[in-house]
């Protein structure tokens, strides 16, 4: 938010200097994040001066230049060429010296300097009307009134605006500053602070009065919730044209173009009160009838910006006897606004509901300066006083008169507030005693109406435009911010309360498994919930049914919340591997979203992503190409890292991986995980393999709950392993031999461990070779050589029965 010094200073005669003011908007909460100069005139013509020309000659070398001797006040005068076709001896002109910096129309910046044109010298320049910024003529050189002193500076004979503007990053919340009155309301309390006392000047429009009645338009408002109060007037007989200079400057200090001076007038008061106006061509409203109501989803509407847009049956509607003619608070229509031709006009000043506004403003895109502060919340009480004094302001500079009597729809009046504030509770919050007259003195600089005081606190009324201000908090917020948070002394006691949080909390456990990632070369990602619906095509598992859709999406490839984390995670594998890095680890926290049966649903994951190589590229030995095996490994270790050590394995058959598993407890799915099918790569541009894992994050926060870890001591005695050459057929898997190794021995048999597979040349057809360890312990004493082998025996005699095992 810009806001002018200047016209600031027209609410606070301050003599503070801008800087100073800077400061303490900034201290109040206003921060002032940078501070501008503004000149109307860029440059404010230093260096240029008023000039006689004493003589006028053809140049000697040019047809079409002269060379002219003028006076400006110095020793001698100054010889300068010049093109423009009027100069001419006896006229007083204005005169830019030599080193004077002027400005194009673009804003570029160029030097007088001395030179020779066409062999004579020329020191300086006689300047015409765009050269010095003041209009846009260029037929000559500008010719000033006789009367002005030689020498005189051109900035004391034209009426230059020098000013200084503050942007302010304003807060959501204040929307009662989003103004020059609101700011001077809050500049006010502050320099009261300062023990300062200065009047709050507000515009009088005690001069406002009603000509005659000829030009009366009904108002009937339809939808009185979306539209509480609403006021409007006829101003007839007025002519549009430019703005007055003082008018453009003001409105140019703030980033404004003007534009003509009805429109200017609405927007000047936009800035200097915090109330949208608009103004209606009178001629263009069909049947002298403003009806706000809301219409039919599908309407078409045509915006001032030349966009025909389809209304929704939500958004609420300026409209005539016939046709719509404006979104309220947001923007008008094109077929009714104000031209070149108008001559009466129907002025609105309205308080519309922010939340509708909000969601209009949205629904269509928009963000104009009237729907930023009607969807924050304006002043409802200021529709008519800000109607008098645009209307005022209308008639002083395109005339005409007041032909109606100001029409107020205002049938509930929104109330203030009534809010309570403890004295223990400000000195508990703020963290030290403000004096009780300072605190009331600061909320009544505030416009906060102290209604009672007891021993223990306050009573008040908070004015209905700070809509920021509704609990004993808020109340207290004001308090400290006008006070100064800098006048708060810092404490010598720190106070701190123990936390006594489970060690199962899911914040806990995701450092611990994102650590352990991270040692194993993981990189963590974050993407955007938000997603394209084209998605849910990719797979069966997703409906599109299920999607949760944005009411306002800022384009389709962000329209709906995400049901699966793997495509956002591919949409990541991709971009890194189009930028030269395909080996990648990558895993992510996250949430997906799901509309069941109307239900809104939402579940937490994590996703992980395996690709390329193992290691990256080395002289000692070759590369080897990430795998199944290596994911599987991971997940285990994770499982293993929480406890989960039980789980049972089993494949899994979808349209996402072309191999896979599921890890489960009981009937729990813990992970599923495996090798990403290739049409779906296919749709990222990804042309290598890449293993996913996706972990029911919320089934394994509830499983850990019921870990209990058990500490023993290390076993003293030492393992002994053994292994078998198993010749086994194609059929027969890893886990069979696991469990049936388990169960022949329970007590012994520690780990078994597949370390080496054999297919091929010389093994019979159907078959091939397992080489597996065993490893025993006893934890009690050291194995003899006897209890080995009747032990490897048995497992002998198992797997030749179940498995028709041989040994090699």
């Amino acid at each position: 938010m810009r806001i002018s010094y200047n016209w600031l200073k027209q609410f606070l005669k301050t003599d503070w200097t801008p800087e100073q003011t800077s400061e303490l908007l900034t201290d109040l909460g206003l921060e002032v994040e940078g501070l501008d100069k503004y000149q109307s005139v860029k440059g404010g013509l230093e260096g240029v001066v008023v000039g006689e020309v004493l003589t006028c000659i053809k140049h000697p070398n040019a047809d079409k230049l002269k060379l002219t001797t003028v006076n400006v006040g110095g020793d001698a005068p100054l010889q300068i060429v010049c093109g423009a076709p009027n100069v001419a001896a006896g006229q007083k002109v204005p005169v830019a010296t030599i080193g004077t910096t002027l400005y194009t129309e673009e804003g570029e910046a160029w030097t007088i300097k001395k030179g020779k044109i066409r062999g004579e010298e020329s020191h300086g320049m006689i300047c015409a009307e765009d050269e010095l910024g003041l209009g846009k003529s260029h037929d000559g050189i500008l010719v000033l009134d006789g009367d002005v002193k030689v020498g005189t500076l051109a900035s004391d004979i034209f009426d230059i605006e020098n000013d200084h503007v503050f942007e302010i990053g304003l807060t959501p919340n204040r929307a009662d500053a989003m103004s020059h009155l609101g700011t001077a309301r809050d500049l006010r309390a502050g320099l009261i602070q300062k023990d300062i006392n200065l009047e709050l000047i507000t515009p009088s429009v005690s001069a406002f009065n009603v000509a005659n009645r000829t030009l009366k338009i009904d108002v009937d408002v339809l939808n009185k919730d979306l539209a509480p109060r609403y006021c409007g007037v006829t101003i007839s007989g007025l002519k549009v044209q430019e703005s007055p200079q003082w008018l453009q400057n003001r409105l140019k200090a703030i980033g404004l173009s003007p534009i003509n001076n009805i429109v200017d007038a609405t927007n000047y008061v936009l800035h200097d009160l915090g109330q949208p106006l608009h103004a209606f061509d009178a001629v263009k409203v069909s049947g002298n009838k403003i009806e706000v109501k809301t219409l039919k989803t599908g309407t078409k509407f045509t915006t001032l910006d030349g966009i025909e847009r389809e209304l929704h049956e939500d958004d609420l509607m300026i409209c005539d006897a016939e046709k719509p003619m404006c979104i309220a608070g947001v923007f008008g229509g094109i077929d009714s606004g104000v031209t070149a031709q108008t001559t009466s006009i129907f002025l609105e000043s309205a308080y519309f509901n922010p939340v509708s506004v909000r969601k209009s403003a949205k629904r269509h895109g928009l963000n104009t300066d009237a729907s930023f502060r009607f969807e924050r919340g304006i002043d409802p009480n200021i529709c008519e006083y800000a109607l008098k004094r645009a209307a005022l302001l209308i008639q002083e500079i395109a005339g005409g008169e007041i032909t109606s009597d100001i029409i107020d729809v205002y049938p509930n009046k929104i109330k203030d507030f009534e809010v309570r504030l403890s004295f223990e509770n400000a000195e508990k919050l703020i963290g030290e005693e403000i004096p009780k007259e300072t605190i009331k003195r600061i909320l009544t600089s505030l416009d906060i109406k102290v209604n009672n005081v007891t021993e223990t606190g306050l009573g008040m009324t908070v004015p209905a435009y700070r809509n920021d201000v509704q609990r004993e908090a808020d109340v207290i917020e004001e308090i400290l911010r006008v006070y100064g948070y800098n006048n708060i002394k810092t404490t010598t006691k720190l106070n701190a309360s123990i936390s006594t949080t489970s060690r199962f909390e899911d914040y806990k456990i995701q450092n611990i498994v994102g650590d352990q990632l991270v040692s194993q070369g993981f990189y963590e990602i974050l993407s955007n919930s938000l997603t394209t619906p084209n998605y849910v095509s990719l797979s069966e598992q997703l409906k599109e049914e299920h999607n949760i859709t944005m009411l306002n999406p800022l384009s389709n490839d962000l329209s709906v919340l995400r049901q699966s984390l793997l495509f956002s995670g591919l949409e990541a594998v991709s971009f890194n591997i189009n930028r030269k890095r395909s080996d990648l680890k990558l895993f992510e926290f996250g949430k997906t979203y799901h509309n069941y049966n109307d239900k809104r649903e939402e579940f937490k994951h994590l996703s992980v992503f395996i690709t390329g190589n193992k290691t990256s590229e080395n002289w000692v030995g070759t590369n080897k190409t990430s795998d199944f095996f290596l994911m599987k490994g991971i997940i285990n270790s994770v499982l293993e890292r929480l406890g989960i050590t039980r789980h049972k394995e089993h494949p899994i058959t979808n349209d996402l991986f072309s191999e896979g598993l599921s890890f489960a407890l009981g009937k729990n799915t813990l992970v599923d995980f495996g090798l990403v099918k290739k049409p779906i790569l296919k749709h990222f541009d990804i042309a290598q393999e890449v293993m996913y894992a996706n972990f029911k994050w919320d089934t394994i926060l509830e499983v850990i709950k019921h870990h209990k870890i058990k500490f023993q001591s290390i076993p003293k005695y030492p393992e002994v392993r053994r292994d078998f050459a198993l010749l086994l057929d194609d059929n027969v898997t890893f886990e069979s031999i696991y469990k049936l190794a388990k169960q022949s021995e329970k007590q012994l048999l520690k780990q078994v461990n597949l370390f080496d597979v054999y297919q091929g040349k010389n093994l019979p057809k159907g078959k091939k070779s397992y080489a597996v360890s065993f490893t025993l312990q006893d934890e009690n004493k050291t194995l003899t050589d006897k209890q080995i082998d009747k032990i490897m025996n048995k497992l002998q005699t198992t797997f030749e029965k179940q498995l028709g095992a041989e040994l090699r």
